[in-house]
């Protein structure tokens, strides 16, 4: 198994990451749907929203799977986010990156894996849209464009979500000295 190269911007990445406040959140209905989406367009058993953070990938969506992240080491992702293009594995088993990888060895049984970067607008590739299958095939061009058009999706909904906590942030500080109370509506604490 071959462990995945750290970017070179690393530092500049995770901050990226990090200024969306998403690890760690709960489901979201629109999240949800893209990985629903993602996994019937290409006909296979598992889709994740995978961010990969530090030391571990964290699946914001999934579909077909129930574990909530796993180790970066492990991390089919965490290969993909080095290049700004999609990253098609049709056979994990015949993959030298991969073929020892825990992930095919034992559950889920990685064969196809067929992951698509997440690209700010500052070209930091913070995670994937990814599906994944526990038999070998190939992606028809019309699910990878539709592939590459959810991936952009999500990319859309996270910067809406940073520009929403960004207005939140400053609306709270303008009106905190007149003493209200201001609460976040992602997690619904006051702030």
């Amino acid at each position: 198994m071959k462990v995945p190269e750290i970017p070179i911007n690393e530092a500049e990445r995770l901050k990226a990451l990090s200024e969306y406040r998403i690890l760690g959140t709960k489901p979201e209905q629109s999240y949800d749907d893209i990985t629903k989406i993602a996994s019937l367009t290409c006909e296979t058993p598992i889709a994740l929203l995978s961010l990969v953070d530090t030391d571990r990938q964290w699946f914001k969506s999934k579909v077909g799977v129930d574990v909530e992240e796993t180790v970066r080491d492990w991390s089919f992702c965490a290969h993909t986010i080095l290049s700004p293009k999609p990253m098609i594995v049709e056979d994990a088993l015949f993959d030298d990156r991969f073929k020892d990888n825990p992930l095919v060895k034992k559950d889920p049984h990685i064969r196809l894996y067929a992951g698509f970067p997440l690209q700010t607008n500052r070209h930091h590739r913070i995670g994937t849209l990814c599906v994944i299958d526990r038999m070998p095939k190939s992606l028809t061009s019309t699910q990878y464009k539709i592939m590459e058009r959810l991936a952009a999706q999500v990319v859309t909904l996270l910067e809406l979500r940073k520009r929403s906590l960004s207005l939140l942030d400053e609306f709270c500080r303008l009106h905190q000295q007149k003493g209200m109370l201001c609460s976040c509506s992602y997690c619904r604490q006051v702030r």
